[in-house]
């Protein structure tokens, strides 16, 4: 082999050694940052993940929301028809949270069973709901989501 296809060789597999060291990281990366969503019912009926970054979807139980007088902390309850979880939320609440509102909240399970949120997302949409309760709540009478189902006209 001549020196110049040593030199050669030896620059491809240094190229293809930091590429592919390159792609390790980043595939890296990116499982540990990945949120999944959860239900109520997938956090309380199964074992509670342990991942850090948690996003919970379901609508918030009417009569559930209370505020610490002199503070930004809120606590409600998040429901999804089989199952509620407590939250507690300290910050402020985006301006379309509302009792039997559809929200996404973004955060960790503490170690007394309360979802403790980061982030609370309300979608301006009157009909947002995560694709499985929504599938849950269809038409039929359900008692356990007759305070959620959303008003028709």
């Amino acid at each position: 082999m001549t020196p110049t296809r040593r030199r050669r060789a030896i620059g491809v597999g240094l190229l293809l050694l930091g590429v592919s060291a390159a792609a390790t990281l980043m595939f890296q990366a990116f499982r540990e940052n990945m949120m999944y969503f959860y239900t109520p019912t997938d956090l309380v009926g199964g074992e509670p993940p342990r991942r850090a970054g948690i996003r919970l979807g379901g609508l918030v139980k009417p009569g559930s929301v209370q505020r610490d007088p002199g503070d930004l902390t809120v606590h409600f309850v998040l429901a999804d028809c089989d199952h509620e979880l407590p939250v507690e939320y300290d910050g402020i609440l985006p301006d379309l949270f509302r009792e039997g509102q559809g929200i996404v909240a973004t955060g960790a399970l503490a170690g007394d069973g309360r979802f403790v949120a980061d982030e609370v997302l309300a979608k301006h949409d009157e009909n947002y709901l995560p694709p499985d309760l929504a599938e849950r709540l269809g038409d039929g009478p359900t008692h356990s989501c007759q305070p959620f189902r959303p008003v028709r006209s």
